[in-house]
């Protein structure tokens, strides 16, 4: 292939080519978040029924359950179609193989559903066990959301991914919270161990939703700060993290904390609903984009091509080089007689291109920073909970008072701890 002006230009089109195809791809990674959105929504419905039916003195929930393996069924085919469209559309790209294993876990879990679904029929299996496995098919399949997520380099659609998988990861507390509350009160009893474990699910879900918060678009963020929280609900709530009124557990208040809490879980998937389409409306109106600039760089360079000159061409790109962009032109200038006006207006081109691509890689990298800041943060208050046995919001208080009394940043601190204990626990 000769290095001249036509190669340039084909490359240069070949760069936008590249994008657009890019943001396809991100369109249809978006229907297959949407659809494992779905699917988990109907396995935590079914995780909530299996429950719900083992702590039944009667078979009565039977037909409860029966919907909900029902929907789960119908919503695993939609999302197998996905994954069979990712494989070819993905296939040869750098990070195919991270997560086409992740795919691979999810079909894994997803197989073992019919045997499972024979011993909960049997009574055979208990509830902790149950628990355990709707837990970990749900964790492979926002793993693999997670994966999506960390190939986006597009920062619009990047922001609308995490706010999404940041909710999704609190209802799946909240759906946990249920499940657990559904066999607490059941049993009639709470032991510590199960309060912990309830005080960890309420702590994890306002961790996500925090996150969320950073990310979610405006209209998302409304809906959620305007959801409440029924009052019976945080009673049990508080009867399952203290253990203190045991009158309240009983069977008909575990019926009754299945009800609300899946009330709660059901408003939570309509903001869900929402977050998939601000993203699905991100991917079409950057496809829109995209194909508008692709028109213009194509409209200009056939402009050059014509002999004619850009209107306002930038030449601000050869100021920090040779000074005069004139001067550039005999590097310009080639056997076949290349204008030299083409060669500067063709760099210029590419400059912009260059500054674009890099101004996105940069609010990418900030994004990236912020999620990564908050990861440190929390492995800190988790040494802190761990050391000093404290809860969540104590540990987050003891390192937003130190970052103060030092006039520091909170991730200092968390960097400054996790440091220590990784010097501590070397010499050990």
């Amino acid at each position: 292939m000769r290095a001249d002006a036509s190669t340039t230009i084909h490359f240069l089109l070949a760069s936008r080519q590249c994008e657009l195809n890019n943001l396809h791809y991100l369109l249809k990674s978006g229907e297959l978040v949407g659809k494992i959105s779905r699917l988990i929504h109907m396995l935590q419905c079914e995780r909530g029924a299996s429950h719900l039916y083992l702590g039944a003195v009667d078979a009565s929930f039977g037909a409860e359950l029966d919907k909900r393996q029902h929907a789960v069924d119908a919503g695993q085919s939609p999302v197998m179609d996905s994954l069979a469209q990712l494989e070819r559309r993905a296939a040869a790209l750098p990070q195919s193989s991270r997560l086409f294993s992740r795919v691979a876990s999810v079909v894994q879990a997803l197989s073992q559903l019919a045997p499972l679904r024979g011993q909960i029929r049997q009574r055979t299996l208990a509830q902790p066990q149950i628990m355990a496995f709707f837990n970990d098919i749900i964790r492979h399949l926002l793993a693999l959301v997670s994966e999506v997520t960390d190939t986006v380099a597009e920062p619009a659609i990047a922001r609308a991914l995490i706010a999404m998988l940041s909710f999704m990861q609190g209802k799946e507390y909240a759906g946990q919270e249920r499940a657990t509350g559904i066999a607490a009160f059941a049993a009639g009893q709470i032991p510590d161990e199960t309060r912990q474990k309830f005080l960890h699910l309420i702590h994890s879900q306002e961790r996500c939703f925090d996150t969320f918060g950073d990310f979610a678009d405006e209209p998302s963020l409304v809906k959620w700060q305007s959801l409440i929280i029924d009052s019976e609900f945080e009673r049990l709530r508080r009867i399952a993290c203290t253990g203190t009124a045991t009158k309240a557990l009983s069977e008909q208040s575990g019926l009754r904390w299945f009800v609300l809490s899946t009330q709660r879980i059901d408003d939570m998937k309509l903001i869900e609903d929402g977050l998939e389409q601000a993203l699905m409306e991100q991917c079409r109106l950057r496809i829109l984009s995209a194909e508008r600039d692709c028109e213009d760089q194509q409209a200009s360079i056939e402009t050059l091509m014509s002999g004619q000159t850009l209107p306002e061409q930038d030449f601000s790109v050869f100021i920090a080089g040779s000074g005069d962009p004139a001067s550039l032109s005999e590097g310009w200038v080639h056997g076949d007689g290349l204008r030299p006006q083409l060669g500067r207006s063709l760099l210029a081109l590419i400059h912009q291109q260059d500054r674009r691509l890099q101004a996105l890689d940069q609010e990418l990298a900030s994004m990236r920073q912020v999620l990564d800041e908050r990861k440190q943060i929390d492995r800190a208050k988790g040494l802190l909970m761990q050391h000093q046995g404290i809860s969540e919001q104590e540990a987050y208080n003891t390192l937003r008072r130190m970052a103060m009394s030092q006039n520091k940043k909170m991730i200092e601190i968390a960097l400054a701890i996790l440091t220590i204990t990784d010097v501590l626990q070397s010499k050990a």
